[in-house]
């Protein structure tokens, strides 16, 4: 069996769905040595208010035993996970990337990103993640007692569901305009692998010439999915 590269995004584990927690612990746990390396694009958490907090030890446990066996993990940062820092990386033996990454394997170019950065059009949600990226607001968070932080993120979220009430799906989405530019910024890569926008979708895009693909992975709120890249090309799976 041909070695592979699995792409998931948008796992939200928290501890009010304990079940997607195991269903992922399983999901990690079932990984073969055929297995190449594992990217993780964003929001593996639904929430992370620092790497001295003692969240979810039993996930953790679970990177780092992948990583020993030499499968390599690399992690994107999320809107909701942003603050996933270098003892994170230390305890799992995970490697954080920048977002967007462009990456080369089995002879293919794959442009990698979490996908909030294309929902230009939303511009209070842009406005909102200048702020909280701001190093001084992440310094000034971290100081704070861990009881207070969990109340400020548990916050956050509440009004993060609010404000997409009264929003429209376009809005939230991806603009087609943000998607050519990153495309063409990064000369054209045969794939572009996202999340963020919970629609799993394939988009086949032909810019300037090129034909490339846009490949939107979905959530794991409700179930998981998956997708997997070898010589032979990409498969989309659930769990």
């Amino acid at each position: 069996m041909p070695n592979q590269t699995i792409f998931v995004s948008d796992i939200h584990l928290c501890e009010s769905r304990p079940s997607i927690t195991d269903a992922f612990v399983n999901f990690i746990n079932k990984i073969t040595n055929q297995v190449d390396a594992l990217y993780i694009l964003g929001d593996l958490f639904e929430y992370w208010i620092g790497d001295d907090s003692k969240q979810h030890e039993n996930v953790i446990s679970a990177i780092k035993a992948l990583t020993d066996r030499h499968i390599k993990v690399f992690l994107m940062h999320g809107n909701r996970d942003f603050l996933l820092g270098p003892v994170f990386e230390k305890k799992t033996g995970a490697v954080l990337l920048e977002d967007p990454t462009l990456i080369k394997i089995y002879g293919k170019k794959i442009l990698l990103c979490h996908g909030d950065s294309l929902c230009t059009d939303d511009t209070e949600y842009q406005s909102f993640k200048n702020k909280v990226r701001d190093e001084s607001w992440k310094n000034e968070f971290l100081k704070k007692p861990l009881h207070e932080r969990i109340l400020i993120a548990n916050e956050f979220r509440k009004q993060s569901e609010l404000n997409k009430k009264n929003k429209s799906e376009e809005i939230m989405d991806a603009n087609p305009d943000e998607v050519n530019r990153v495309l063409t910024q990064f000369n054209y890569p045969d794939f572009f692998i996202h999340g963020h926008t919970h629609r799993p979708n394939y988009h086949s895009i032909n810019l300037d010439g090129h034909e490339m693909q846009r490949l939107v992975l979905g959530d794991w709120y409700e179930q998981g999915s998956y997708l997997t890249m070898d010589l032979h090309g990409i498969k989309t799976y659930k769990l």
